[in-house]
């Protein structure tokens, strides 16, 4: 495809209406605007178009405001997987201006896009589609869809609804939609290929569609294949933990080669042994994310399979069905496996006192004999298929639709064989026991013992979705056609899940969990036009008012009903304004709920209490903090109430021009979280009073941790031995917490002008987030987030078409913002990065008639992220640097 007409992935304002595909043929229509080159939702080519945000055909949803990138944009964007896609929307707070990056660990194999800043600890509350149905979800603790799962050479065009949705699509629609919507149909053959070289970084991708069309039907497929290499935080030089040569704090550990033993009150350096010093190294136990030798950007092997096919089976029955497959593989380097504070005593051969001690406590690293890093590994695969059969009735559609998707989630983390270290360290032999001061030294089946470790976990998810919608023509008003949708659904999702803390190949030390849920769902949509071009009067151009609503039932958690009301009025030709209020809801996920597998207690801090309650001990810090960390049985949904006014402006008198604002509320309740384990404030408000307990006795901490997987420890007994007990036992599980309250505006200004010398477009979009306020639980006092978070990001582009040669720069930038509780840092600077397009469409004859060649330059200047005095020395957004990449 010529890539043409190029336009930024900014917010798109929906208008009131698009071409109602049930008016007869000499009825007056409102001429559609074309998606990626103008306002408005994509104009229908068919009766059964996908608009999102309605179940009413060919009507664009009232009062809400619709980010459109087109076919065009995609191109432009050069994104090798959608994720990169997304990451070009202002709205999508969590992946905008940043490069997202999916690792191998429970909590991030799956990177999910969040609308709004709504991001939680347990579930989602961004809903991602597919031609405006569920995809299946991946991950172990997660079960949110994997976008990079739809190749981007299907892609026809993408829509997100940045507002409360569940009226329409029921659960995790708190932030809004994002829709991906496919070509319905190809005849031919399309190649695309594009190979990219940065600094220390390659990459390359390609996707093959072949299909055929034959009036009554087509079918086509579609493969895609992206790999990329990874880059590892030496690599990029704004990277360290050490920053005091930018003037901000050291975080770096003393788990290094050589260590640092703990004795007598003081430290000594290996192999010096010098009072008072320490070896420090960025291989710190709070920091391996950013650790030199660990991964910036994993490596990744993709392969995406997308088959999509409509038939006419008579005048009135069409069969449609669109399937995909999905494999990827994520290999993420993680910094050299680390002995952390442990402790050895004189029964050790290898121990060496200092000045007379008995014991010692040693901090080291096993890079001389394990490596620096060592390889953790992800794979997902999913696939799914939805069938479909439209009934034309005339005025009426009634359509039977099913949906099906199954995924694969595996994750395999190498560790540290606990109790294997903690047996060596306490040999009485040469042959048994470790030397922590030169692991040369050790026997080496003694190492392989304690590396022969591993996290293994594995997830199984399966949905199934059978929906029957009928709309319609109500009754025809002076204004128009007052349509109705009606509609109900059956739906299922089971999830198999285990983990396991194991020698590698064998089952030990894990649990396996069995979870499922079914929802029974009904649901109706009224739009009423009551202006519209048969009665516009003076001030009344057009004044569409819809009405929606939904009913839930959920066997594990009851029942829920969510309204939405939206309008759209029209004062004069080129001006609306616009609105809407609803309520949203997110159910808890299965994997943060009865599907929990992460739900264990562990120990923090490298087995030391840092965090302790006011007039703690100083003698406090050297024992032990248990945490009981993972699901919750008893979450309760997340649920949310939003509004939004708003304003679009396409005057007649400046064609091209487009311009819109709007302003959005959300008061989001009942949020999912984690009691604050790393505060102080933990032990200073009363509302957390229920979630530890100090200096618990053995009888405690067998109730307290006894249902629980032990982590990191042999038996609960193991921790009173030797007159040792826990300072503290914390149950950070997730539960439902937190309010918040956020309101601000999306703006919008594109300009588009045919020229002689071909075209000339120019726009301008974003996020300002004008309050954020949240409250850690019910009752609590409300503080200002927007401390810490940036309330600014903005698009925006210029480009141009000349003969064959098609161009855009692009911008992207990230507000600063204040911080609060950073040392050493008052503010964090904004970010901006720039790229570049171009494309020469060859339009010659034979093999050359649709040939095109297009270069991108991703972050031009090679702009490095700000300073942000936390480990990893960086903040407020990610790059790979410059990327210069041939297609």
């Amino acid at each position: 495809m010529a890539a043409t007409g190029l336009i930024s992935a900014t917010a798109v304002p929906a208008w009131a209406q698009v071409v109602d595909p049930l008016a007869s043929p000499d009825e007056p229509q409102e001429q559609p605007a074309q998606v990626g080159a103008d306002q408005g939702t994509a104009a229908p080519d068919t009766p059964d178009l996908v608009v999102t945000g309605t179940m009413l055909r060919g009507i664009a949803p009232v009062g809400t405001d619709v980010i459109s990138v087109s076919s065009e944009d995609i191109t432009a964007s050069g994104a090798s997987n959608s994720n990169d896609l997304l990451a070009e929307i202002p709205q999508i707070t969590n992946q905008f201006n940043t490069t997202p990056t999916a690792g191998a660990d429970l909590a991030n194999p799956i990177n999910a896009p969040v609308l709004r800043n709504l991001g939680t600890s347990g579930g989602n509350t961004t809903l991602v589609l597919l031609n405006g149905h569920r995809i299946v979800g991946a991950g172990v603790i997660q079960t949110v869809p994997d976008p990079s799962a739809i190749p981007p050479g299907v892609v026809e065009r993408v829509e997100v609804v940045p507002d409360g949705s569940s009226s329409i699509y029921g659960s995790d629609a708190i932030g809004g939609v994002i829709n991906f919507i496919t070509r319905r149909s190809f005849n031919g053959l399309q190649v695309n290929g594009k190979v990219g070289f940065g600094d220390h970084y390659t990459e390359a991708d390609g996707n093959v569609t072949a299909g055929k069309d034959w009036g009554s039907g087509s079918i086509y497929a579609s493969y895609a294949y992206a790999w990329h290499d990874n880059i590892l935080n030496r690599d990029r030089d704004y990277i360290s933990q050490d920053l005091t040569s930018r003037g901000g704090s050291d975080f770096r550990g003393t788990s290094c080669a050589p260590g640092t033993i703990s004795a007598n009150g003081t430290t000594y350096a290996l192999p010096g042994l010098v009072p008072g010093t320490a070896n420090y190294c960025d291989n710190a136990a709070t920091a391996n994310s950013t650790a030199a030798d660990a991964d910036l950007y994993p490596r990744e092997v993709r392969h995406a399979v997308f088959v999509g096919m409509h038939q006419d089976l008579s005048s009135a029955l069409e069969f449609n069905l669109d399937t995909f497959y999905q494999h990827r593989k994520t290999t993420t380097l993680s910094s050299a496996l680390r002995g952390s504070a442990v402790t050895i005593t004189d029964a050790n051969p290898y121990f060496q006192s200092i000045a007379g001690e008995t014991s010692q406590t040693v901090s080291f690293s096993y890079a001389p004999v394990f490596g620096p890093n060592y390889a953790g590994h992800t794979t997902v695969s999913s696939w799914g298929v939805t069938p479909s059969l439209t009934y034309d009735l005339g005025a009426w559609e009634v359509k039977l639709q099913g949906n099906y998707g199954q995924s694969d989630t595996t994750i395999r983390l190498p560790t540290l064989n606990a109790a294997a270290q903690q047996a060596a360290l306490a040999g009485t032999t040469l042959d048994t026991a470790l030397n922590p001061y030169d692991l040369s030294q050790t026997n080496p089946a003694v190492l392989a013992g304690i590396r022969d470790y591993e996290n293994y976990s594995h997830a199984d998810q399966d949905m199934g979705e059978l929906s029957l919608v009928a709309d319609g023509t109500l009754l025809q008003l002076p204004g128009g056609r007052a349509r109705l949708a009606v509609g109900g659904s059956l739906h299922f999702d089971n999830s198999y899940a285990a983990s396991f803390f194991r020698p590698i190949s064998s089952d030990f030390n894990g649990q396996q969990l069995h979870s499922s849920r079914k929802i029974q769902s009904t649901f109706a949509e009224l739009f009423v036009p009551v202006f519209g071009p048969d009665n516009a009067t003076g001030g009344f151009q057009r004044l569409d008012l819809t009405a929606s609503v939904r009913y839930d039932h959920y066997s594990d958690f009851g029942g829920t009903t969510n309204p939405k009301f939206g309008f759209t009025y029209e004062p004069l030709r080129g001006l609306s304004l616009r609105g809407t209020w609803g309520t949203s809801f997110q159910a808890p996920s299965l994997a943060d709920t009865t599907g929990a597998v992460d739900t264990r207690a562990i120990l923090f801090f490298g087995g030391i209490s840092p965090i302790r309650a006011p007039g703690s001990p100083m003698s406090d810090l050297f024992r032990q903090t248990l945490v009981i960390a993972g699901g919750n049985p008893n979450l309760k949904p997340q649920k949310a109430e939003t509004y939004s006014l708003g304003a679009d402006l396409k005057p007649d008198f400046l064609p091209g021009f487009s311009a819109s604002v709007t302003y959005y509320n959300v008061h989001f309740t009942d949020a999912i979280s984690i009691a604050p384990f790393f505060s102080p404030a933990l032990y200073t408000t009363d509302a957390y009073s229920s979630f530890y307990t100090i200096n618990p006795t053995l009888a405690q901490a067998r109730a307290l941790l006894g249902r629980y997987r032990p982590d990191g420890y042999s038996s609960v007994d193991s921790l009173y031995e030797n007159g040792a007990s826990p300072y503290v036992i914390i149950d950070a599980r997730r539960n439902n917490f937190g309010t918040v309250n956020t309101d601000g505006l999306d703006f919008f200004v594109s300009y588009n002008r045919r020229t002689s010398f071909g075209s000339v477009n120019t726009s301008v979009g974003g996020n300002y987030i004008l309050n954020r306020d949240t409250a850690a639980f019910p009752g609590a006092p409300f503080s200002n987030d927007l401390n810490n978070t940036r309330r600014f990001t903005a698009t925006g582009s210029l480009g141009a078409s000349v003969g064959h040669i098609n161009g855009r720069v692009r911008v992207s930038y990230s507000g600063g913002y204040p911080l609060v509780n950073v040392a050493d840092q008052k503010r964090i600077d904004s970010f901006t990065t720039t790229d570049l397009f171009f494309s020469y469409d060859l339009r010659g004859g034979g093999i050359g008639e649709d040939l095109s060649f297009t270069l991108n330059v991703d972050n031009v200047f090679d702009t490095n992220p700000p300073f942000y005095n936390q480990s990893g020395g960086y903040g407020n957004g990610s790059t790979l640097g410059r990327v210069v990449s041939f297609g």
